[in-house]
């Protein structure tokens, strides 16, 4: 939901920090590796309860994450082979449901509301991943295409996206004993995203 206005508000900062980085040992691919990293990382901080370096890692995380597509773009190098949005969203679904996983571990008591967390997010992978693919091989793209600018996917918008799931995450962390309630909601959230995937997408492929 927020995405469009997020991107639009951060485009100039990062494409000013990818300037910055812009040197021969600074590539892509490093900052999508790092993001990853970090990624893995801020989930291991969360499961032993280091909540304040779980945050600080997420956000660190998803900074490199959002850095690696501006520094193509000034390389040039942007969607040339695929190969690196391939990495990119590989990574963010890794990291998305390790750091679910170590947060569930860190704030302990029942796990269904993560395990509902980490079900919504395979159902709406799935679509909007489905999506992509054919929409793609068919030439079909949304009329409203924001979303999927600079990006390697076609994307299709919904009440929870990449803006809201970083701050649905960085809030489990400064909130930990709320964790579980924050979790409900969320998959609510991103089941109803799913939903609205799956007749939208339905809807531009017929």
């Amino acid at each position: 939901m927020l995405d469009t206005r997020a991107r639009a508000v951060l485009s100039g900062p990062l494409d000013r920090a990818a300037a910055m980085l812009d040197h021969p040992a600074v590539t892509p691919g490093r900052l999508t590796a790092l993001g990853l990293l970090t990624g893995l990382i801020s989930a291991c901080a969360a499961a032993v309860g280091w909540w304040p370096a779980a945050a600080a890692l997420w956000l660190l995380s998803r900074l490199a994450d959002g850095l690696d597509g501006p520094l193509a773009r000034r390389r040039g190098t942007a969607d040339a082979s695929g190969a690196g949005g391939f990495l990119d969203i590989s990574a963010d679904f890794l990291v998305y449901g390790t750091f679910v996983v170590g947060v569930a571990v860190g704030v302990g008591g029942p796990a269904l509301p993560f395990l509902f967390v980490l079900l919504t997010y395979y159902v709406n992978g799935t679509v909007f991943l489905a999506f992509s693919s054919l929409a793609e091989r068919t030439g079909r793209r949304r009329a409203d295409d924001r979303l999927s600018q600079g990006r390697s996917l076609n994307f299709l918008g919904g009440l929870a996206g990449g803006t809201e799931t970083i701050a649905v995450h960085t809030l489990w962390c400064l909130l930990p004993g709320f964790a579980h309630t924050i979790a409900w909601v969320w998959a609510a959230a991103v089941g109803v995203t799913a939903a609205s995937r799956v007749l939208t997408g339905y809807r531009q492929l017929r």
